[in-house]
């Protein structure tokens, strides 16, 4: 067989019914093989992040796909002159794992055997997207065991009340409080329980908080303060009794080295659709192992190719703790997903074609096109009401 030559990039833009679109690239070659890759996504920079696909693709087609380094490495230094952008990123993820999915094809093995094989046969996963249109705490927890029942045993949310601010009252801070104790009498001591913070609080707030946790035992406090700024982060961490997380918000290797440097975090959760894909989140583990830290992959995407590809990284890895699975999207993703994953309780089996071991059905994806969302609620003065 001659040379394998990329011949076009295409994407879809799908609508899962709720919290915002999916984004899928699938890249075809002369071979006639393809390969699935997808791309994060955030309402309002959506359409974005697909026209950077587009963009970037012009690039590709031409080119070998098994050159997945030298692409990633020309992209950054050529096309983007070494300016990132959560937009470039996303874009460059998408179509990073659809070369690795073609390469694994063509060779017809999985993926994570192309990057050094196995280190266990099921990856763990933690619940979210279980808590929405909980009011209360009493509802909260009603929810909570539900998920559960499901097979879960490490459930994620935040529980603090919008708006997101660096400084916040006792209000806030009860309420905060009061929802994960809600949830833990309600799941009881077995089942970990993992605080979301999204980025939001000034040190002193964030500390304060988490000294106020620490009796019901949380797993982890995941970005308590924002990733930007890692002294900010590594002083809240010098000083909180909980393993802190940080990692979705940055992207690349090169955004990682002063959380290393600066012993900002416990554990790290890039997500593989936003951090420039499955070899950079591969390096980015790499470098976290001789600092003692683990991985989490943050996964705020479909249960299908974003999730697979997580899937295929966090098997290769020996540093790996737990991964994300979005639960409200499981039954879409079953909808549009050819070669569903495989959920066991609260684990994940490998998958065991080659490639990925994910096919979209195209038909489906093109049943739920892209929709833009309601605006979010987005306040003009500092001083509004929630």
């Amino acid at each position: 067989m001659g040379i394998m030559i990329v011949t076009g990039v295409e994407t879809y833009l799908v609508d899962p019914g709720s919290g915002k679109n999916w984004l899928f690239v699938k890249v075809e070659t002369d071979a006639g093989i393809h390969g699935w890759g997808e791309a994060y996504t955030q309402s309002d920079r959506d359409r974005n992040i697909e026209t950077t696909i587009h963009q970037m693709g012009r690039y590709l087609v031409g080119r070998s796909p098994f050159n997945v380094k030298h692409f990633t490495s020309v992209m950054y230094h050529d096309f983007a002159g070494k300016r990132g952008s959560m937009e470039y990123y996303c874009a460059l993820s998408g179509i990073e794992q659809a070369m690795w999915d073609i390469v694994g094809k063509a060779l017809n093995t999985p993926v994570y055997n192309l990057l050094g094989g196995a280190c266990r046969d099921r990856i763990r996963v933690y619940a979210n997207g279980w808590s929405g249109g909980a009011a209360t705490p009493e509802a909260l927890a009603r929810q909570a065991v539900a998920t559960v029942a499901l097979g879960f045993d490490a459930l994620k949310w935040d529980p603090f009340p919008n708006p997101w601010r660096p400084y916040i009252g006792k209000d806030e801070e009860d309420a905060a409080v009061e929802s994960v104790r809600a949830v833990r009498e309600a799941v009881g001591p077995g089942i970990d329980l993992l605080v979301e913070v999204h980025r939001r609080l000034a040190p002193m707030h964030a500390v304060r908080v988490a000294r106020r946790l620490e009796g019901f035992n949380p797993f982890w406090y995941e970005e308590p303060v924002c990733a930007d700024n890692v002294d900010a982060l590594a002083e809240a961490r010098r000083e909180i009794r909980i393993p802190v997380v940080t990692g979705e918000a940055l992207y690349g290797k090169l955004e990682f080295r002063p959380v290393f440097e600066r012993r900002a975090a416990d554990i790290l959760n890039p997500d593989i659709c936003n951090c420039g894909g499955i070899l950079e989140l591969k390096e980015i583990a790499a470098m976290a192992e001789p600092y003692y830290v683990v991985m989490a992959p943050h996964c705020y995407n479909s249960p299908t190719v974003g999730l697979a590809a997580t899937v295929h990284l966090t098997a290769a890895i020996p540093n790996f703790l737990i991964t994300e699975y979005f639960v409200n999207w499981e039954e879409v993703a079953a909808e549009v997903a050819v070669t569903p994953l495989k959920r066991e309780g609260g684990y994940l089996r490998l998958p065991t074609g080659p490639g990925l071991g994910m096919e979209l059905d195209e038909e489906a994806l093109r049943r739920r096109p892209y929709r833009e969302f309601p605006k979010r609620n987005i306040r003009q003065y500092q001083d509004e009401g929630p």
